[in-house]
C-alpha cells in the first residue's frame, strides 16, 4: 500500500506540474466518473455508465494522441500504447451501443481487447529495446523469477475459470473465455518480467506504465472470477479507466522528455519484484498443501523458488572472490597471498622461491598533497606496471596501503635481484596524476625460500626487514641477511620515537652561517634540523630523515622547521630594530614540494610573524625541477611573488638538462661539496668549480659553495669570484644562542676566523 500510495503521489505531482490542460481535464473527468460509480452503488445509470464513461475514455484517447503528435510519431512504444488505448475505448463504446445480441456484436469488442493486449506487449518490447545497455544475466534471472512467480499465482487463480469451460459455456464462446485469461496472464507476466529487469534504476515514468497495466490486469482478473455475477455500473468499472489513465499519463510524460538514465539508487525497488515473486511461489506451494491446485501452478512455483536460490549461490561465489581481492587494484589481497603461497609450499616443498616486499617511496606525501583520489590512481597504475613484469606462474598481491608482495617461483638469489632491478626501473618512469608528472621510487626487500624461511609468515618478516634496510641505505633493493634483525628492531623503535619527537619538540634547529666572500660579512644562515634524542643524544639528519620520509612525516617536519626558523627570524629582527641583515635558508624535500598549497602555507607563516618574504630562502633539489617542469614553474613563481628567494641545492650532482636555469625563477645555486672538497688538489675539480661560477654569473645568479673545510679552499673560491661560502672552516651548525655569541665576536671582522 505504501508503494502504491507513493506511485499515485508521483502521478499527482506530475499532473500538478504538467501545464497540459488536456491532462487536467482528463483527470477531472476520471475523478467525477469514479466518484459517481462509487456513490451510485450497483444501480445502472445511463448518464454515468454510458455517457460519462465514454467521455472520460475519449479524453484518454485525446491525451494519448496529442502526445503522439508531440513526439512526431518517432517513438514506437508511444504509438503502440496510444493505439492500444484507442482500440479498447472503441471496443467499450461499441459494446454500449452494439445492435442486439448477434455473434458479430459480441465478437468485435473481444477482438478489440485482444488487439489491446498485443499492442501493449509490443509497446513494452519496443520500450525495453530502447535501453542503451542490455541487462546482464543477473537482471534477466530476476526477470525470469518474476515471470514464474506471477505465472504460478495466475495458474492457481485462473484454474477454476478454465475448468468451467465446456460445462457452463457454449462451444462457440469457449475460445473467448479461454483466451481472455491467457492474454491477461501474458500481460501480467510481461509486466512482472520487465519490472524485475529494471533493477536499481526504475524511472518514474516507466513505473506509471507498470502501475497502470497492473491495475488494468487486476481489474480483468477480478472480472473473470466474478463471471456471470458481474453487473455494469459498479465501482469495478473504474479500475479499467484508472489503469488506462495512468498509461495515458505515461505516454504524455514520455513525449515531453527525452530519455534519461537516472543513477539514483533504489535498493528496495531493485529487489521488490524478485522478493514478491519468490513469496508468491512459496504461497502457491503452501496453498497446494491445503486445497487442490494444478500441477502446472505447482511446477511454476517450484521453478521460481529454484531459480531464486541461484543468486544466493552466485553471491557466495562473488563474496568469496571479493574476500580474496583488493577492491582498489583488483589484485589478490593479503588473504589470497597467504592461501596461495601456503598451497604452493605444501604442494612443492622443495622448490626455490623468492618473496619480494615492495613499498612505494613518499606515497603518504602524495596522499597528503594531492588527495586520496590521486593516491588511489597511483596505486592502480603501479599495480598495472608490476603485473606487466610478472611471468605466468608468479603471484602479485597488494597487502594494503602502498605495500605490494610478489612471489617468484623457481628463482634464486641472482634472479630475484634482477627482477627487483626491473621492477624499480618500471616504477621509476613518472606517473601522471592530476595533470602532474610525479616521479616515485620503490624499495624492495627480498627473502628466499627455503633458505630464509619455511613458511610465508617467516618470509614476510624477513622481507619486511630487508625492505626497510633498502630504504635506510637508499639502495633500492636488499636481500635479507642474518644481521638485519637488529636493524629492524631499531628502525621500528626509532619510527615510534619520531612521532613523539614531533609532538614533544625534540626536533630542533641549528644555524650555519654563510659568508660573503667579497666583504667577509655574514650574509645569511642555513637552518638545519637536529634531533635532540632523550637517550641517544643529538642525532644528525642522516640518522632519521629517511625514516621521516618513510613514515610520511615530511610535511610535519617541514612545517616544524619553517615555524622554528621564522620564530628565530622574528627574534633577530626585534633585536636589530626590525632590520634583519641576513636571510634564513630552509631545505625543502621534493616530497614537500608536491604540496600545491605550500606557497600559501609559507605566506601564512610569514604573515603571522610580521616578516617580509625576503627574509626566507628555500633550498630545493634538481630532482623536483626536472620531474615536472610546469609544476615547478608554477610553485616557484608563486613563492617568488612573495619575495621568497629560491636556491638550487646540491647543484652539479644531477644528470639533467640545465635548461631549467633559463626557464625557472631561480636566485641562487649551491655548489655541492663533492666539487668543493677536492678543489685545492684537483685541477679538473677547480676547472669545474670555476666554470660553474661563471655560468651562474652569466645567468644573473648567485653562487654559494658549501663544504668549505680549510683556508685554501676559501681563498680559491674567493679568487674564482664565488659569491658566498659555508662550511666547518667558517662555523659548524650551532644553536641560535651560540650563533648570537659567534656573530657578536666577529661583527667587526672582515676576514673569516676558524672555529
Amino acid at each position: 500500500m505504501t508503494t502504491l500510495a507513493r506511485r499515485l503521489g508521483t502521478f499527482a505531482r506530475y499532473v500538478a506540474s504538467s501545464g497540459n490542460w488536456l491532462v487536467w481535464f482528463m483527470c477531472l473527468l476520471l475523478s467525477v466518473y469514479t466518484v459517481a460509480l462509487v456513490s451510485q452503488g450497483s444501480e445502472f445509470s445511463p448518464f454515468v455508465d454510458v455517457w460519462l464513461a465514454i467521455i472520460t475514455k475519449l479524453s484518454l484517447v485525446a491525451v494519448a494522441w496529442t502526445a503522439v503528435v508531440r513526439a512526431g510519431f518517432d517513438r514506437r512504444e508511444i504509438v503502440f500504447s496510444a493505439s492500444a488505448i484507442t482500440i479498447v475505448v472503441a471496443a467499450d463504446s461499441y459494446a454500449y451501443f452494439r445492435p442486439g445480441d448477434s455473434d458479430q456484436s459480441q465478437t468485435l469488442p473481444d477482438i478489440g481487447y485482444f488487439l489491446f493486449y498485443l499492442l501493449i506487449v509490443t509497446a513494452i518490447v519496443a520500450l525495453a529495446r530502447r535501453q542503451r545497455h542490455p541487462p546482464g544475466w543477473p537482471v534477466l534471472l530476476e526477470g525470469a523469477i518474476g515471470i514464474l512467480g506471477a505465472g504460478s499465482v495466475l495458474a492457481a487463480l485462473l484454474t477454476p475459470i478454465l475448468d468451467s469451460v465446456g460445462t457452463t459455456i457454449e462451444a462457440g464462446a469457449t475460445a473467448v473465455v479461454v483466451t481472455y485469461p491467457l492474454f491477461n496472464a501474458m500481460l501480467v507476466l510481461v509486466i512482472a518480467g520487465t519490472a524485475a529487469t529494471q533493477g536499481p534504476d526504475p524511472r518514474r515514468r516507466w513505473m506509471l506504465l507498470v502501475l497502470g497495466l497492473m491495475i488494468f490486469s487486476a481489474t480483468e482478473i477480478v472480472y473473470l472470477r466474478i463471471g456471470d455475477a458481474y453487473v455494469t455500473g459498479t465501482s469495478l468499472d473504474a479500475g479499467w479507466a484508472i489503469g488506462l489513465a495512468l498509461v495515458a499519463v505515461w505516454i504524455d510524460a514520455s513525449s515531453r522528455q527525452t530519455e534519461t538514465h537516472s543513477h539514483t539508487q533504489d535498493s528496495v525497488a531493485a529487489v521488490a519484484v524478485p522478493i514478491v515473486s519468490t513469496g508468491a511461489g512459496l504461497g502457491v506451494l503452501i496453498l497446494a498443501s491445503q486445497v487442490p491446485v494444478t500441477g502446472f501452478a505447482i511446477g511454476l512455483a517450484a521453478t521460481a523458488l529454484a531459480l531464486a536460490s541461484l543468486p544466493l549461490v552466485s553471491r557466495q561465489i562473488v563474496l568469496r572472490h571479493q574476500a580474496r581481492t583488493d577492491d582498489l587494484t583488483g589484485l589478490p589481497n593479503r588473504r589470497a597471498l597467504y592461501g596461495d603461497v601456503t598451497a604452493r609450499i605444501t604442494r612443492e616443498p622443495r622448490g626455490r622461491r623468492a618473496l619480494l616486499l615492495l613499498d612505494l617511496d613518499r606515497f603518504k606525501e602524495v596522499n597528503d598533497s594531492l588527495g586520496h583520489n590521486a593516491g588511489d590512481r597511483l596505486l592502480v597504475q603501479a599495480g598495472i606496471r608490476l603485473s606487466n613484469e610478472l611471468r605466468e606462474q608468479d603471484l602479485l598481491a597488494r597487502l594494503g596501503g602502498d605495500e605490494f608482495a610478489i612471489l617468484l617461483d623457481d628463482v634464486g638469489h641472482a634472479e630475484a635481484v634482477d627482477f627487483a632491478i626491473r621492477v624499480r626501473a618500471a616504477l621509476a618512469v613518472p606517473f601522471t596524476l592530476e595533470g602532474i608528472a610525479l616521479q616515485t621510487g620503490v624499495s624492495v626487500g627480498i627473502a628466499l625460500y627455503p633458505d630464509q624461511g619455511s613458511d610465508l609468515t617467516g618470509l614476510m618478516r624477513k622481507a619486511d626487514m630487508a625492505m626497510y634496510k633498502a630504504k635506510s641505505t637508499r639502495s633500492g633493493h636488499h636481500v635479507y641477511r642474518s644481521n638485519d634483525d637488529s636493524h629492524g628492531d631499531l628502525r621500528l623503535r626509532t619510527l615510534s620515537e619520531l612521532r613523539l619527537a614531533l609532538q614533544d619538540d625534540q626536533l630542533i634547529v641549528h644555524y650555519q652561517p654563510k659568508i660573503d666572500l667579497a666583504s667577509g660579512s655574514v650574509a645569511g644562515v642555513e637552518a638545519l634540523v637536529r634531533w635532540q634524542h632523550p637517550t641517544r643524544g643529538l642525532l644528525f639528519p642522516d640518522q632519521f630523515l629517511v625514516l621521516i620520509e618513510e613514515a610520511g612525516l615530511m610535511h610535519a617536519l617541514t612545517q616544524r622547521v619553517l615555524a622554528v626558523a621564522l620564530d628565530q627570524a622574528r627574534v633577530w629582527s626585534a633585536a636589530w630594530a626590525g632590520d634583519l641583515p641576513l636571510s634564513i635558508a630552509v631545505n625543502l624535500s621534493a616530497s614537500s614540494l608536491v604540496d600545491a598549497e605550500l606557497p600559501e602555507r609559507i605566506e601564512s607563516l610569514l604573515a603571522e610573524r610580521g616578516l617580509p618574504g625576503s627574509v626566507l630562502e628555500l633550498e630545493i633539489t634538481e630532482d623536483f625541477l626536472m620531474s615536472d617542469r610546469d609544476r615547478a614553474r608554477d610553485i616557484l613563481a608563486r613563492l617568488r611573488a612573495n619575495d621568497i628567494r629560491i636556491s638550487i641545492d646540491d647543484f652539479g650532482t644531477g644528470y639533467s638538462s640545465l635548461a631549467y636555469l633559463r626557464d625557472l625563477p631561480i636566485d641562487e645555486l649551491k655548489l655541492d661539496q663533492s666539487f668543493v672538497f677536492p678543489l685545492k688538489d684537483d685541477q679538473r675539480a677547480a676547472a669545474l668549480v670555476k666554470s660553474s661560477i661563471e655560468l651562474a654569473h652569466g645567468l644573473g645568479l648567485r653562487m654559494v659553495a658549501e663544504g668549505v673545510e680549510n683556508a685554501a679552499t676559501y681563498d680559491a673560491l674567493a679568487g674564482f669570484g664565488c659569491d658566498q661560502a659555508q662550511g666547518y672552516f667558517i662555523s659548524r651548525p650551532i644553536p641560535a644562542d651560540a650563533f648570537d655569541r659567534w656573530l657578536a665576536d666577529r661583527r667587526s671582522v672582515a676576514e673569516p676566523v676558524a672555529t
